[in-house]
């Protein structure tokens, strides 16, 4: 594999046509239906409908398998409140749902419970703390509100209460267990009348779980529609190599947590799983696989972070396989897999998720990680959903990609449109391509896409070349005229490599080089014949903060009528090569 083979990987214009732009009427559709649930479940009579029949107890105990933290959970069981990067003191005994929150972000985790874990894992006393927060909440918001019953916040409320809540009843009175449990039911009910196209799969976990925990008459009804939405969806968000529907590898994590103590419920009260979670599970585990590093953390593409070490080996725990790896290409979920003997890399060769899923999409196509030893050195800026206020995380310009005239393709939402659709991605159509060779400890891979093309007439491809036995990446950023002939035009471009936090950089003697350190200490040199190299500090957003951090950056200008390219190296530091 030279460079004579270019021609064999240069990729046709695929471009789909322009569609017309349906925001307008996404709007108007979600403002409507918006109207129309207030005035549905706002009424006076709503809450009987979810009242029948009533629960009066547990049936059984489903397994939550994602680790918690009792650190936290003895803070929270004090009556301090550590979520979404801020901290509210109540106090011992203190209601925190009396008092406003200091971010969206923290009202949305605290209304999903999502602190109920941590707190069960902090001692004996933690059951009774964690009934007086439920029952304080249902004082306050037990009857229906566009928040704390909306989309956003009731199912991952509902799967919480199910897995913790027969072991929180256990503790207390006969009337107390019977009020959690039909606290339980009118949500999980509840749940069965809201469509969500993008979480149809969790709205289908929460509810088997939800009809599973509770006792056969309040339950049964409630699993049978969950198992039936549950078999629908489930083709639909898992795709045939294991990659989430939305493309982001920690919402199929997620979804695998929540399979887990799907199949673990049924098992406990003697219901055969459907072949439909069986072969989900299968199939997630094989993606988590493929996307989980040598580090033992996930990649962070498409509104994901990568998570802690813990939690990854968490969910891979059930995985007998033992399989290090998994496959190397994941065609349906658009990831490309090279790995050396030390390096190892993942890159994004797919487009933005659309349909259901824009809400997490992030506009950074061709993006790529790269992971030296036990090092993670090149990565992205991350994003996810607990990001809320950090939505330029999701652009081009927070990836390890090229960008032209420092803009992005598509872009987020704001203003009103934001208020009415959320953060939506809005990206043209895109067609993206890939190529793959491997042989005599090499592997090429090359991806275009043409999300340039309509401003610049540009189509950017990235080659890499891994040489396997020296531990060496060879890239290559191509921008190609297509389409019809443009006038002469000088577009600016910056290829950014982001370093993970902990990571240095320094430039080299040359000037033009550039010497990296992980953690571990050892160096790498990256080389590149751009017109301007630099070291600029950059953020990103990583276990739920955001961190100060420096990134690459290769810059100069192109013609767009004429093909460019850019060149760069990533290897191993020389024992005689020092920085500056």
């Amino acid at each position: 594999m030279s460079d004579t083979a270019d021609s064999r990987f240069r990729l046709p214009d695929l471009r789909a046509p322009q569609m017309p732009d349906l925001t307008w009427l996404r709007a108007t559709g979600r403002l409507i239906s918006r109207q129309a649930s207030a005035e549905l479940f706002g009424a006076p009579g709503y809450v009987w409908t979810l009242s029948r029949p009533r629960a009066n107890g547990f049936a059984c105990s489903p397994r939550d398998f994602r680790p918690p933290d009792s650190a936290v959970g003895r803070s929270t069981a004090s009556g301090r409140f550590v979520i979404a990067g801020s901290v509210v003191d109540v106090g011992s005994s203190g209601d925190i749902w009396d008092r406003p929150c200091p971010t969206r972000r923290f009202a949305v985790e605290l209304h999903r419970f999502n602190w109920l874990p941590d707190l069960m894992a902090a001692g004996d006393r933690a059951p009774r703390e964690a009934l007086r927060l439920i029952l304080a909440w249902a004082e306050v918001f037990g009857k229906w509100n566009a928040f704390s019953w909306g989309p956003e916040t009731l199912p991952r409320r509902v799967i919480n209460l199910a897995c913790w809540g027969r072991r929180i009843g256990a503790s207390t009175s006969e009337a107390d267990r019977a009020r959690l449990a039909d606290l339980l039911a009118r949500q999980a009910r509840h749940l069965s009348r809201l469509g969500v196209r993008a979480q149809e799969a969790e709205f289908a976990c929460a509810q088997v779980l939800a009809g599973a925990a509770l006792d056969e008459a309040a339950g049964g009804p409630i699993l049978r529609k969950g198992l039936a939405l549950l078999r629908k969806a489930l083709p639909r968000t898992v795709l045939a190599d294991g990659c989430h529907a939305s493309r982001n590898p920690e919402a199929g994590l997620e979804l695998l947590f929540d399979l887990l103590s799907v199949d673990d419920a049924l098992l406990q009260i003697g219901e055969e799983p459907p072949q439909e979670v069986r072969r989900a599970i299968d199939r997630l585990t094989a993606g988590l696989r493929s996307l989980t590093l040598p580090d033992g953390r996930l990649a962070a593409f498409q509104g994901g972070e990568m998570l802690t070490p813990q939690r990854v080996a968490a969910a891979r725990a059930h995985d007998d396989t033992g399989s290090p790896a998994g496959a190397e290409r994941l065609m349906a979920g658009g990831y490309e897999r090279l790995d050396g003997q030390m390096m190892h890399i993942i890159l994004d060769a797919g487009a933005p998720a659309a349909s259901a899923f824009p809400q997490t999409a992030c506009a950074q196509p061709a993006a790529l990680e790269i992971v030296c030893g036990r090092d993670r050195l090149i990565t992205n800026s991350g994003w996810s959903e607990r990001a809320h206020d950090r939505q330029g995380f999701r652009l081009t310009p927070a990836a390890s990609t090229l960008s032209l005239g420092e803009g992005s393709i598509g872009e987020i939402l704001s203003g009103r449109m934001e208020r009415i659709l959320g953060p939506r991605l809005k990206v043209p159509p895109m067609q993206v391509t890939v190529s793959r060779e491997a042989g005599e400890g090499a592997i090429l891979v090359e991806t275009g896409h043409d999300g340039w093309v309509p401003d610049y007439g540009l189509r950017h491809e990235r080659r890499l070349y891994l040489d396997q036995r020296l531990d060496e990446v060879r890239g290559e950023e191509r921008l190609v005229p297509t389409g019809p002939a443009v006038n002469a035009l000088a577009a600016p471009y910056a290829v950014r490599f982001f370093l993970q936090p902990g990571a240095t950089a320094s430039m080299a003697r040359d000037r033009r080089s550039v010497i990296l350190r992980g953690e571990s200490g050892r160096g790498w040199f990256f080389r590149s014949d751009a017109a301007d190299v630099a070291i600029e500090p950059s953020a990103c957003f990583e276990n739920g903060l955001t961190r100060r951090s420096v990134q690459i950056v290769l810059r100069g200008s192109v013609r767009t009528d004429a093909e460019s390219r850019v060149r760069w190296k990533l290897e191993p530091a020389g024992a005689t090569e020092t920085p500056a």
